[in-house]
């Protein structure tokens, strides 16, 4: 009876839900009943191989092996080993640590001094306090708008939404922001612009997120309409997206009132935008982007590893541009993705753009330019209110 009553006080001492911050906790508090195996299971997922939860520069590990005497997680770049904690009553063990901010490595795990599984990839980061919602600030409205057919992208339909800040003035010209891959950036752009339009650190915008087209399902075009270089997706935005958008909403017009972003072959298609109609786009964010061959899969002989060269041969053009990559990005036949963007930040510097660069150790993921994503508006649109 006294056993039951411990437990239960302990469940109800240790009510939250496990993160890594909560998981430190139970383990530091040291009761055998503090973390239960279906609250784990149901956190890890399946995790005899090992599994990793990132909650900013905070991470747990849940590995569970029946059989095991010693679990040992390590990164790959020397930066740390960490034992795990076998949990009684249940064949888990866990840990939970804090890393550094910009953490970006492999990891791997080790049972009973074998290696278990392949390597895998973790990136930490502080989070902006700008990337999270907070109930004092004023919510847009995110609207999705009815599939578009497209006549410069003949054959395609595709899903698009305008995000309306809830400073909008139908009586005041808006600026404008695209974000291509529209499918992903939707579920966190929206909190971003509402943070910095409520504290004045960016003028009131219309959001138009886009996703690429599709033929025979959603995306399929997306490589073709991204990382061929033309002036085809600007003509889309221009002659189709923008226009329609105008209909309902009171834009703003003039380059300097139009900022496009986008991440790996988004990030390519937001700089080509900008380059080919800089009369019209002057702000370009561009996260990994895939400055490489790839547009010899639609057989282009020019392609986005041709942009360093154009770049230092033409006259500069009026665009700002923000830049982002990681050294343990994408190597592969068709190019190193690290690489192709410091020729990038290299070429705009030789040629006196206004461009940033901001280089740290991660993969070929959003990880840290959905972090620095407050600091990379705040910087494009600086000058305009």
């Amino acid at each position: 009876m006294l056993a039951l009553l411990a437990m239960v006080s302990t469940m109800r001492l240790f009510a939250e839900p496990l993160s890594p911050l909560e998981l430190r906790k139970r383990l530091a508090a040291g009761a055998v009943t503090s973390v239960t195996a279906p609250e784990l299971e149901k956190y890890f997922g399946k995790a005899e191989e090992g599994s990793l939860r990132v909650d900013g520069v905070n991470i747990a590990w849940g590995v569970q092996r029946p059989d095991a005497k010693q679990v040992r997680a390590r990164f790959l770049d020397n930066s740390g080993e960490f034992d795990l904690k076998k949990i009684d009553g249940t064949d888990w063990f866990v840990g939970s640590f804090t890393v550094p901010h910009g953490t970006g490595t492999l990891w791997t795990v080790q049972v009973d001094g074998r290696l278990i599984g392949d390597a895998r990839q973790i990136e930490a980061y502080l989070p902006d306090p700008d990337t999270k919602s907070h109930e004092n600030v004023p919510k847009g409205k995110l609207i999705q708008m009815p599939k578009w057919t497209s006549k410069v992208y003949a054959g395609t339909t595709r899903d698009w939404w305008v995000y309306v800040p809830a400073q909008y003035k139908a009586d005041v010209p808006a600026t404008t922001m695209i974000f291509n891959d529209g499918q992903w950036s939707r579920g966190y752009v929206p909190t971003v612009i509402d943070n910095l339009t409520a504290k004045g650190e960016i003028p009131p915008m219309i959001v138009i997120l886009i996703a690429p087209g599709g033929k025979t399902n959603d995306i399929d075009n997306r490589s073709f309409e991204y990382d061929v270089l033309s002036d085809q997706y600007s003509k889309l935005l221009l002659d189709e997206i923008i226009p329609e958008v105008a209909k309902t909403y009171n834009l703003r017009t003039g380059a300097e009132n139009r900022g496009i972003a986008g991440a790996s072959s988004g990030g390519i298609c937001a700089f080509t935008a900008a380059w080919e109609r800089p009369d019209q786009f002057s702000k370009v964010l561009s996260w990994i982007g895939s400055f490489v061959d790839l547009a010899k899969l639609h057989g282009k002989e020019q392609g986005g590893d041709d942009y360093p060269s154009l770049i230092r041969k033409n006259d500069a053009k009026p665009i700002r541009v923000f830049l982002q990559a990681g050294k343990n990005d994408l190597d592969n036949p068709f190019g190193n993705w690290p690489l192709a963007n410091l020729e990038m930040q290299k070429a705009l510097a030789y040629k006196g753009y206004d461009a940033t660069f901001v280089f740290g150790n991660g993969f070929h993921s959003d990880a840290q330019g959905r972090n620095t994503l407050p600091a990379a508006m705040r910087w494009l649109w600086r000058d305009v209110k």
